[in-house]
């Protein structure tokens, strides 16, 4: 039986860990895969990591600050054939995991992302967030010539030998539309349909401190590109049990 990992960075996410996991509809994947799900967490002030273990998860704490740098991490220790990415904080669409699956292995793809903005709650997103996300995957679209609608969503379903064979700079946000990037441009990649639903917990996310590198990012990251498909290091972390 294949193995799928769910890694979910956290970063002080009491509110929405338990949730988040607890979305995952272990009962139904666990008729055709084992599955492991594996927090990374960067050292949480709060009860993050109780709960995750309460909740089934093992634990990696990763001392090394940055959104990107904890899904290395968590792809570098992942077990399974598949990985899937979700935030912690109970925004994205675990229940639909099956279906993700069916389309990456019916279609043969090696990545697969979502796009948020195909069923978004009313309250999920304030104004200036949209606002800034439109003009991300706008401007994503216009400097690389691909075909992404969402370029900021952190919900994917790929192949760990897609995860195997990459190699990004970046540990911070820009990690996020880096991937889709090199996946839509080298692998083959789709985007599906998804959701997205008010967060749990306070939000991290600043428009300015964490937007503006974005918009850098993008014009500066085509200068990367070449050296994006070599093997990512294989980096030794404890881990702790359920």
């Amino acid at each position: 039986m294949n193995t799928i990992t769910i890694v979910i960075p956290t970063l002080n996410e009491e509110s929405g860990i338990r949730e988040t996991i607890s979305s995952i509809p272990m009962a139904i994947l666990k008729k055709n895969y084992d599955v492991e799900i594996l927090v990374v967490d960067g050292k949480s002030k709060d009860r993050t990591i109780e709960i995750a273990k309460e909740a089934g998860a093992n634990i990696i704490i990763e001392e090394r600050k940055g959104y990107g740098r904890a899904y290395k991490t968590g792809f570098n220790r992942a077990k399974g054939e598949i990985i899937i990415t979700m935030d912690a904080d109970a925004t994205y669409p675990a229940e639909r995991i099956p279906e993700y699956l069916s389309l990456l292995e019916q279609n043969n793809i090696d990545f697969l992302t979502i796009n948020r903005f195909d069923s978004m709650d009313k309250d999920a997103m304030n104004r200036l967030h949209k606002l800034g996300n439109f003009a991300l995957s706008k401007l994503l679209r216009l400097i690389y010539s691909l075909n992404i609608r969402d370029s900021q969503s952190g919900m994917w379903i790929m192949k760990k030998s897609f995860a195997e064979q990459i190699s990004i700079a970046s540990d911070g946000m820009p990690f996020s539309q880096d991937i889709k990037i090199v996946a839509f441009k080298y692998f083959k990649a789709m985007e599906a349909g998804g959701s997205y639903f008010k967060r749990l917990g306070e939000a991290k996310m600043n428009l300015i401190h964490d937007g503006l590198p974005l918009f850098k990012n993008l014009f500066v990251f085509k200068g990367q590109l070449s050296h994006c498909l070599e093997k990512l290091p294989l980096e030794p972390l404890p881990m702790i049990g359920k």
